[in-house]
């Protein structure tokens, strides 16, 4: 491409002559300002809402628009120049064009598809001039895995995920908690007549191209059953060997298929919660969808199943603010534990309130854990709030 076609291609993404179109405020952490000497990385799942939060940053950060250079590498234009090359001569184009800007900001989207982006990227942070870079991608492994050794103390990440019940209701005023259970938070399916036509689409582009493409996949019908078993599942300890045994294909291979989900952000695991990490790798782990309505158009089962989508629903909302989440069973289950002030804490999701078998099951857990922090009881009548709550005990 020459330059006035970059140019042209920058344009259609920037908003340099009007504003970004309006959009739900995202309510996600973010730093308090712009580093030109670190670069945001706002990483997620396809399709949650990551270019349109970078949208949202000109108005978050006090931006002028004019001075923001936007780029997503998805643009099929692009196809035949996605090398660092091109990073270098669309930041010096748009340098030309505002020679006095101090600073510019620059905002790669999909970053991903570019090659050598991780050390192009940091060769600028360490010698920075008028730029700060914010970036973003679906795939964490693409990002995490270089930014951990190129970019190590220069970058922050920011997680991104569909909308929580309080975005949603910005969509849908009198939508209830059953109803965000069931539709989900992914933000164009909420607004459109075809919702479920777009989860299913974005179900099979997340497999082909942010999973299938990485592990190398010969058939995407093996890996959409893995995903769908697991899904299906939801909740429940899975063994390995029982999903290689019902897809026919061998334990690594679904170990891998299984960490190439996770990295795309399809779906999540929960590990036994023991102090000792042999402990935990000798059991089985529970796996849970990044979102409830991707995981309703991908089942196949039928009928009401509020309990399951309010555990799912409630391990997304413990995975944003706590780093590891697990699981514990003896006697009894507990559905999740998280540390809270460096103690653990329990947590059961029922859908009416406690039940004397939950009950039992903490009995158990105290036991163990004597010194463990008091239960956290999850209802559809308490949700999301009472997640929310943990926040203080784990920043006291």
């Amino acid at each position: 491409m020459n330059d006035q076609d970059l140019l042209d291609v920058a344009a259609t993404w920037s908003f340099w002559d009007q504003p970004p179109p309006a959009s739900i405020e995202r309510t996600v952490e973010l730093p308090n300002s712009l580093s030109k000497r670190t670069a945001l990385v706002i990483q997620g799942v396809r399709r949650c809402g990551k270019s349109t939060l970078l949208t949202q940053l000109i108005g978050r950060y006090r931006l002028k628009r004019r001075d923001c250079l936007f780029v997503n590498f998805e643009d099929p234009r692009l196809a035949g120049s996605l090398h660092f090359d091109t990073l270098e001569r669309l930041t010096y184009l748009f340098s030309t064009l505002r020679p006095e800007a101090n600073p510019l900001t620059i905002f790669f989207d999909e970053i991903q598809w570019v090659e050598g982006w991780e050390r192009w990227l940091r060769t600028k942070l360490e010698r920075p001039g008028r730029m700060q870079f914010v970036v973003s991608g679906s795939n964490a492994h693409l990002l995490s895995g270089e930014l951990a050794t190129v970019l190590t103390g220069r970058h922050i990440t920011v997680e991104l995920f569909p909308f929580d019940f309080a975005e949603f209701q910005r969509v849908h005023a009198d939508g209830t908690v059953a109803d965000h259970l069931d539709c989900g938070g992914f933000p164009e399916p909420l607004a459109s007549d075809d919702g479920d036509q777009l989860l299913r689409q974005y179900f099979l582009d997340i497999l082909q191209r942010d999973v299938r493409e990485r592990v190398r996949a010969r058939s995407s019908l093996a890996l959409r059953q893995i995903v769908q078993m697991v899904f299906e599942s939801a909740g429940s300890e899975l063994s390995l060997r029982r999903i290689a045994a019902a897809s026919g294909i061998a334990v690594e291979t679904v170990a891998g298929y299984l960490d190439a989900c996770e990295q795309a952000y399809l779906l999540f695991s929960c590990p036994w919660f023991a102090y000792s990490e042999r402990k935990r790798a000798q059991r089985n782990r529970k796996y849970y969808p990044v979102d409830n309505g991707l995981r309703r158009i991908a089942v196949t089962r039928t009928g009401n199943d509020l309990g399951k989508a309010l555990e799912c629903a409630a391990f997304v909302e413990l995975k944003k603010r706590h780093r590891d989440v697990f699981y514990w069973r003896s006697t009894g289950e507990v559905d999740f534990v998280v540390q809270t002030d460096n103690v653990p804490t329990p947590i059961q999701v029922t859908v009416d309130g406690a039940t004397e078998r939950t009950m039992h099951a903490l009995d158990a857990f105290y036991e163990t854990f004597p010194h463990a922090a008091e239960a956290v009881i999850v209802t559809t009548a308490n949700f999301p709030n009472v997640i929310t709550s943990l926040d203080d005990r784990a920043h006291p």
